[in-house]
């Protein structure tokens, strides 16, 4: 059995005793499918950073009850023998508002997979707030019901809630004591923008308003973001024959992830790998969006996974106090947060549009140096000759300060080792 809590000072999970920055694919390729590498799928995941996918099935029946744990068995061994972790969906079961064959498959479903070594987490409810549900919105009193018996049952594993990107926050507060996690699903990339959001932000940079909202929604628990690779809006239906399918850009998903991570997001989700009707053809074939992965969403998780980069991802924020001012003419939109893991501080900025400024950052504590992760820069060695050695991008540090370009929707890393 994987033992799994929330790290307190964090919001991170604490996987059987060491942190974990939760990297998710919803959902995951076939179990029993090859990468184009020619490699298992899931060992592709893991091996690019990926820690978790999402599993299950949104329809648990009495009737199929038996022959769906062994499916969702099979596809866990497959995850554990490959080195994932699954947030197995419990779907309707999830939710008691009295309904005795709602307890019973629920009791039967946790029964299963408690001491499974691949769980993770539970996935509660999907999106029980969501405005389109009308009349049917799911009552929180059900939730918080179903949490109460999954944690008898199950005091190791926690469960997930991920909301509607609609509607205010005063109709999520009620939610609070249903989850251990929360979070919202975030999907800006569509034609027309704005399709899956009523906050009226049509840009990229919803996600960083949606992480706030889901924070402040969260009354201090942590926050998974639920990140776009396709979704309903971009996929074609017999219901929407007319959509004209639009996937993220390598820098828009860069920058969705770090901004989602500076709004304070302890765990990321990429969604709709799945949805082969906007796949090539070769990739529909293999039942997952594997040209998504290599163009987009490896270099982006292989970043996040980083030894670089994972100490910042675990660690609190810090109370440093370092601002940004700019240095050229206009408004600065500049977003940031700050982490210290051991002999470093971190900095992460994202710049949320507008046009190209030069930014001075002032307030950083002493520092023997810094360098921009992922961001290179050739330098000769002395003699004698030497293949040139690749490094990151120094910055140059002066009066407590430094100073760099950003255009919109770059996403900076600093790293800076502490005097």
């Amino acid at each position: 059995m994987t033992s799994v809590s929330i790290h307190g000072p964090t919001g991170v999970l604490l996987v059987d005793g060491q942190k974990v920055f939760p990297i998710g694919l919803s959902d995951p390729p076939p179990h029993d499918a090859l990468a184009p590498s020619g490699q298992h799928a899931f060992q592709e995941l893991a091996n690019a950073g990926a820690t978790m996918i999402r599993t299950g099935t949104p329809d648990w029946e009495p009737g199929r009850i038996n022959h769906q744990i062994a499916a969702e068995k099979a596809i866990q061994d497959s995850a554990a023998a490959h080195g994932l972790h699954c947030w197995m969906r419990l779907g309707p079961v999830a939710n008691l508002p009295g309904a005795a064959a709602n307890a019973q498959l629920l009791t039967k479903i946790v029964g299963a997979f408690k001491d499974h070594p691949a769980l993770c987490a539970y996935k509660g409810i999907d999106e029980p707030r969501n405005p389109f549900r009308g009349a049917n919105w799911i009552r929180p009193a059900g939730l918080v019901k179903a949490l109460t018996r999954i944690k008898a049952l199950d005091p190791a594993h926690p469960l997930v809630i991920i909301q509607a990107p609609r509607g205010p926050v005063s109709q999520l507060v009620d939610y609070r004591p249903a989850f251990d996690v929360t979070g919202v699903d975030i999907f800006p990339v569509a034609y027309p923008p704005g399709l899956h959001c009523d906050n009226g932000n049509t840009d990229i940079s919803v996600v960083g308003d949606m992480t706030d909202k889901m924070k402040e929604a969260s009354g201090g628990k942590p926050v998974w973001m639920t990140l776009q690779i396709a979704w309903s809006g971009t996929a074609l239906s017999k219901d929407a024959p007319n959509i004209v399918p639009r996937f993220p850009s390598l820098p828009q998903e860069r920058f969705m992830a770090y901004q989602a991570i500076v709004h304070g997001a302890r765990g990321l989700v990429f969604f709709g790998g799945h949805l082969t009707e906007v796949c090539t053809p070769d990739d529909a074939k293999a039942g997952w969006n594997w040209t998504f992965w290599r163009q987009v969403l490896r270099p982006v998780i292989h970043e996040l996974s980083s030894s670089d980069l994972q100490p910042a991802l675990l660690a609190p924020d810090s109370k440093i106090p370092v601002k940004v001012k700019l240095h050229t003419s206009g408004a600065t939109d500049i977003e940031l947060v700050v982490r210290r893991a051991g002999a470093f501080l971190y900095v992460i900025a994202v710049k949320r549009g507008g046009s190209p400024a030069l930014v001075d950052f002032v307030g950083l504590p002493p520092v023997a140096k810094g360098e921009v992760l992922f961001e290179y820069v050739q330098r000769p060695l002395p003699p004698p000759p030497l293949p040139n050695r690749q490094i990151p991008r120094p910055v140059k540090i002066a009066a407590g300060g430094f100073r760099d370009w950003f255009s919109a929707h770059d996403a900076h890393v600093y790293r800076f080792t502490l005097a």
